[in-house]
């Protein structure tokens, strides 16, 4: 496999388990900044509402850039971002600092897809995008629960262990990236968001927008969902985490044949109800480990094959502006991220830190009635497209 290949998949890795890793520290940056744990849960929050925000425009403003200029420099704003998050010594600059690592998310992740595309053969451009795009999977599986474990005493180390990730990728990336063909010409900003004016278009981005907030009010307050298991031990949520990163590249495999299969509709309706009746389980089975770890193998796996029908409909709609159309469904799914680290803070708030899932169960039946309203009944289009979830 092409060195810089795995090089733009570290960088992944990196956004990746920046974008989530807050999740699992929550405690940590509550005790040591003075703060709740629902604010501490506007971290996520503000980096996802600030990558869905800025994804469209600066990908606009940054077209005629080289990619390789593009490349080092989302890096190196990432980076240091990240390192500013680790010195940040109040919450607010620590929210300014997110923000900032949402942008270079945002620079990043969508010009890798491209990039991986070019250092291949027409043949192999599929499975190079497999691999850049590998790197969030992954970050899911091992980076999430390996920075909660290195942020268990000190959230910085976590902040500092993103932080040479990005640097790692960016020393690599220059060092071995050369000679990439000039941007090809992109659409503008009135073009990325012209397809919302379609019905089924606006329909399927809704879907995911719900469907993320429900799955998002819970994963970013997990720590708090399964205390009555972990009694606080940092080790033993790394464990519930792992769980759900392995069961999360599990349900992505799983998600990619049973649409191929069954259709799209299907696996919306099912994925969607399964992780409404998980949601509502929650407050019981968080009060123990074997059924904090039974949660984390169920909804990430119906999450996950969820996440892969969700741009396999919009793609389906119009085949020829697929690439557009997924990047309007990112956008969706970081708004319902975004929305969801508000939703969970205001259900805690309102239900209390054990039976704020139940929420999450509404939110997620939700979905299911928005996909059932939205959708054709048969199965979806059968190609075979691209994953790119979080572009």
């Amino acid at each position: 496999m092409p060195v810089r290949l795995l090089l733009l998949a570290l960088g992944t890795f990196a956004m990746g388990t920046d974008s989530m890793v807050v999740a699992g520290i929550l405690g940590p940056i509550s005790a040591d900044l003075g703060v709740s744990v629902p604010a501490a849960g506007q971290l996520v929050t503000v980096f996802a509402l600030g990558y869905a925000l800025l994804a469209p425009v600066l990908a606009t403003l940054t077209a005629r850039w080289p990619r390789r200029r593009l490349l080092l420099t989302a890096l190196a704003v990432f980076s240091a971002a990240n390192a500013l998050s680790a010195l940040a010594p109040g919450y607010g600059l620590l929210l300014a600092t997110r923000v900032l690592a949402a942008a270079g998310a945002a620079l990043y992740t969508p010009t890798a897809n491209a990039v991986a595309t070019t250092l291949v053969a027409p043949e192999r451009r599929g499975r190079a995008l497999a691999t850049v795009l590998g790197g969030m999977t992954v970050a899911t599986a091992l980076g999430v629960p390996l920075g909660t474990w290195v942020g268990r005493t000190d959230w910085r180390m976590t902040m500092w262990l993103v932080t040479a990730l990005g640097l790692a990728a960016l020393a690599g990336l220059a060092l071995l990236l050369r000679d990439l063909p000039a941007p090809a010409a992109a659409p503008t900003l009135k073009a990325r968001l012209a397809p919302l004016a379609q019905r089924r278009v606006l329909g399927a981005a809704a879907t995911t927008l719900v469907f993320f907030l429900a799955f998002q009010s819970v994963y970013i307050y997990l720590a708090t969902a399964v205390s009555g298991a972990t009694g606080g031990d940092a080790d033993r949520l790394s464990v519930v985490l792992l769980t759900c990163g392995v069961m999360s590249v599990a349900g992505s495999w799983l998600g990619g044949r049973l649409v191929d299969r069954l259709g799209v509709r299907r696996v919306l309706l099912a994925g969607s109800a399964v992780a409404a009746g998980a949601f509502a389980a929650l407050p019981w089975l968080g009060r123990s480990m074997p059924g904090a770890l039974g949660y984390a193998m169920v909804v990430p796996l119906a999450g996950w094959a969820v996440s892969v029908a969700l741009p396999h409909r919009l793609a389906s709609i119009d085949p020829g502006s697929a690439p557009l159309l997924i990047s309007l469904n990112s956008s969706a799914l970081y708004l319902g991220t975004a929305a969801g680290g508000v939703a969970g803070s205001a259900a805690i708030a309102v239900l209390g830190g054990r039976w704020f899932p139940f929420a999450a169960a509404v939110l997620a039946l939700v979905a299911c009635a928005v996909a059932a309203a939205t959708t054709r009944d048969g199965r979806a289009v059968r190609a075979r497209v691209p994953e790119p979830v979080r572009v």
